[in-house]
Parts: structure tokens; sequence; C-alpha cells
């Protein structure tokens, strides 16, 4: 389905029913990088998945946007569609976007995956070169989850990965140092709501001692580690990935005869 944000064409998909729920994809990612979760918690939750302007089926936004811009187009996504203290689960550039949200508005609970928000201990380089197109293949085609994510593949091939930034448009080059540039610091600080932080011990991109940091400096969190994972950690332990978030939801979700 498509809506006009803040004059902006904006893809997104929504099933279910019961307490609001909104899934952000990370750099790179579209609707289709949550799409076994919006598939799973859509059974006890009104589920939305959103591309982020410049990603996915979502146009470019019309300027150089930072988080702050992206976190008022979900804001008035929510108004529009009178969502009201949704629960929020942010993969990377999902979860800064979720964070600086969160500091902002009502948020019942949140849940960060392998989140961005610290300064990098790396240059940015770096950064656009950890969402390779060989990176996410080699994480989306194991085993478990290779049914269901051909499509995400491919999305990943068109949309991340060093070669493709370096074929994207100037202004979404421009968007990308502009978001990794930007920290979150005081807006972890001001966060209420309950946060479920998830890492992968081996990611290299947001390590974990971002996380670790990230519990420090929020007032009401947990950090679980899924182990022998990295920056894709709900795609590459997707099953345990969904029984740790129902737990920290068992109390939102609506009940099913």
């Amino acid at each position: 389905m498509y809506d006009i944000i803040n004059s902006q064409r904006v893809y997104y998909e929504h099933s279910g029913s019961g307490n609001p729920l909104i899934l952000l994809h990370g750099w790179g990612g579209s609707t289709q990088s949550f799409a076994f979760t919006h598939q799973a918690l859509s059974q006890n939750f009104a589920t939305y998945s959103i591309d982020l302007p410049g990603f996915g089926r979502s146009d470019e936004p019309a300027e150089i946007w930072g988080v702050k811009e992206y976190a008022a187009l979900l804001i008035e996504f929510m108004k529009k569609h009178s969502i009201d203290k949704p629960i929020l689960i942010g993969h990377s550039f999902g979860g800064k976007i979720s964070i600086y949200t969160a500091a902002n508005v009502a948020v019942k609970k949140m849940v960060l995956v392998d989140s961005a928000g610290i300064k990098p201990a790396r240059g940015l380089s770096y950064y656009v070169k950890v969402y390779s197109y060989k990176t996410a293949r080699s994480l989306l085609e194991l085993p478990l989850i290779r049914n269901y994510t051909k499509s995400i593949i491919e999305a990943y091939r068109k949309k991340a990965g060093s070669d493709d930034y370096m074929n994207a448009s100037e202004l979404m080059k421009k968007v990308l140092v502009k978001v990794v540039n930007e920290h979150m610091l005081e807006e972890l600080k001001k966060i209420t709501c309950p946060v479920l932080l998830i890492w992968g011990d081996k990611d290299t991109a947001t390590p974990l001692s971002d996380g670790k940091m990230m519990e420090k400096l929020l007032h009401d969190a947990g950090l679980v580690v899924l182990s022998g994972t990295g920056h894709f950690s709900y795609l590459e332990k997707p099953h345990e990935f969904l029984h740790i978030v129902k737990h920290f939801l068992k109390d939102d979700r609506e009940a099913r005869s």
C-alpha cells in the first residue's frame, strides 16, 4: 500500500490487529527485510512495516534528510493512521530512527536490534562496506531462512553494498553521510519506555560494546546477546530472535481463540 506523508510517497504493509507495532528496516533494506518477523507478529499485533524514503518502493526524499526528518515522517505516519503509543522494532538505521522517535513521542515499548546510534569506531567507508551484497547474501542463504529470503536477497543486491553506494544517487550518498555522523546519546537518556536490546556478539558494524553502552544510558533496558551472529542477528537466528521478542511482548499480545 502507498500513502502520502509530508508530501512523501511511502510504501507500507499492514496486517493483524491488536496493539500497534511498527518494524523499521536498516540501511539498504526494505519491508522485505522483516517479512518473516512481520508475518509472525501480525498474529497478535496490528503490525506495520514501512519502506523508509530512499529504499524499497518508497520515493527518495526531496532533500538531504537526517534522522530527525525520518523520525518526523514516522510520527506523521502514526498520526495519519491513528497509531497511539506503538511498539517500535528497529534494526541498525531503523533502530536509530526508533531512538529519536521514542525520545520525542510516547512509545509503549521498543526493541533495538544491532542498532546504530553510538558514534562509530570506524570510518564511513567501512560502515558502507558492511552492507555489501556478499555479506547479506551469506547471511540470507543460511538453511533456516533460505525458503523465505529470495526477495530479500534481491533487495539487498539492488539497494545495499559499497558498489551500489557508488551507483546510488548523489542525494542518498549525502543522506548516508549525514545519518552516520548523527549520534543519539542525549536521545537515549530521554527514553523512559521499556527497551529490549538484541545484539550479535560478532557484529562489527555496530559492535556489542554499543549495545552495552545503550543499556547503561537507557532508564529501563535489558540486553540479550545472540552468540555467533553478526550485524543481521535477527536473520541469522530468526526463530531464537522471535522467541525473545515474543517473551518481551507477552503482556501486550492480543489474545486469539
